[in-house]
């Protein structure tokens, strides 16, 4: 697949009423905004069977019908949920498979582009997962498949039993640890990268601020997050005012730089970008052809410490 530098990220457009939701979201919104970005030139977007309890990929496949641009569709098995909404982890192969058509059902596609593994969870049964995922491609039902937060002796598991096509992790200047090990074994692997939380979880943005930190709603889990109080809040937006400072330059904004940041790296593929509303895109669209000098880098990593 040749995809686009950033690429739409569904979370938050599964909406409210399960555990890792990011609060309240409005559907249309959510459409004008995929419609936007695909118009804007991205072509892929990364979805979940999880998000919102198969939400999400409702909404995805609502944007899709209305659309004339026919952009890839990437979504995820192993987090699974029963009648109360409560969440569990399968790798097993009964699960995946009837994963598999729930999603393709919702999404009102015929074959998934690339099908994940959300979590190496539980870890016995990788194996078994991955070697559901390759069954699934030889019968056509999914076009490659990759995994997320995988380690690398997880990566190197899955490699005995068929070719891993990508890797998504998370990885933004907030959240470095898989600079070490990960990816240079993937980048010497030849294993795709796309990043996801490039701006933090929208620390990043240049529009957080710790008013807006402090009224996050119940229902969104950044307000359980750490990295969303003190003593990490003032840190975190003191690395956001770098980037938005680097990004004026240019008249680009600190969610841009943020992600410019993350595609810095030669091992990263792409950056899943989350939006909500079409009037971010406009805020992290310049990403898509916008890269920062080693200069530039050491400043912004100078600002964000170890």
């Amino acid at each position: 697949m040749e995809i686009s530098p950033i690429g739409i990220g569904a979370w938050a457009m599964g909406g409210s009423g399960y555990r890792f939701a990011w609060g309240a979201q409005d559907d249309e919104e959510s459409i004008k905004a995929i419609h936007k970005a695909l118009d804007l030139g991205i072509n892929w977007i990364d979805t979940a069977a999880v998000y919102g309890l198969g939400h999400s990929e409702e909404v995805v496949a609502r944007a899709l019908q209305s659309s004339t641009h026919k952009p890839y569709v990437f979504t995820k098995c192993e987090r699974v949920w029963d009648e109360q909404g409560e969440i569990s982890k399968s790798l097993k192969a009964d699960s995946i498979r009837y994963e598999i058509e729930a999603s393709l059902q919702r999404l009102k596609i015929d074959v998934i582009d690339l099908y994940q593994i959300h979590w190496p969870e539980p870890e016995e049964d990788v194996e078994e997962g991955w070697t559901t995922l390759a069954e699934l491609k030889r019968e056509g039902k999914v076009r490659h498949i990759g995994v997320c937060n995988f380690n690398v002796s997880q990566l190197k598991r899955a490699q005995a039993i068929a070719p891993v096509t990508s890797l998504q992790p998370p990885y933004s200047i907030l959240r470095r640890g898989i600079e070490e090990e990960i990816l240079p074994y993937v980048h010497e692997q030849g294993i795709g990268v796309i990043a996801y939380s490039p701006m933090a979880s929208g620390l990043l943005t240049g529009s957080m601020t710790p008013e807006r930190a402090a009224s996050l709603p119940a229902d969104d889990w950044r307000s359980r997050s750490d990295a969303f109080k003190e003593p990490q809040l003032t840190k975190n937006l003191a690395v956001a005012a770098k980037l938005g400072e680097i990004g004026a330059r240019y008249g680009r904004t600190a969610g841009e730089a943020a992600i410019a940041w993350t595609l810095g790296h030669p091992a990263v593929t792409g950056s899943i970008v989350g939006v909500r509303h079409p009037d971010q895109v406009e805020g992290i669209i310049g990403a898509m052809d916008f890269r920062l000098s080693a200069e530039e880098i050491e400043e912004v990593e100078a600002t964000s410490g170890p």
